[in-house]
């Protein structure tokens, strides 16, 4: 019979053939290592899409509101990163985190708005 060692700690492992591990602990923090960079990118990702809808939620407290570029800005507001658009028929090019939204207007001021579910 061959004896097989944990992926993780290197323990014996018992029970099926095709098991990797010696227990739970050892999978989920063998799994945990792997996928590292992954989450990371991913949890960074929605901290900042966080700080974003923060920011305008904030901001937007009657659900339409007018702010200067350097308002957000200063607030730092990621203009980079947001969760959808929306285009109208005229053209205009809504960006939404989550619900919370802004269009681009002239001199630039940004209309803030949130969208009711």
């Amino acid at each position: 019979m061959e004896t097989r060692a944990c992926l993780e700690c290197g323990e014996a492992v018992k029970g099926r053939i095709d098991k990797k591990f010696c227990s739970d602990y050892c999978r989920n923090s063998y799994n945990n290592k792997v996928n590292k960079d992954s989450k990371n990118l991913i949890r960074n990702i929605n901290n900042r899409l966080r700080k974003n809808y923060k920011i305008l939620s904030e901001l937007n407290t009657k659900g339409k509101t007018k702010v200067s570029r350097t308002r957000l800005y200063d607030k730092g507001f990621d203009f980079q990163l947001f969760t959808s658009l929306y285009t109208t028929r005229a053209g205009s090019t809504y960006f939404y985190v989550y619900n919370e939204g802004y269009l681009a207007l002239e001199n630039e001021m940004y209309l803030l708005i949130r969208k009711e579910s």
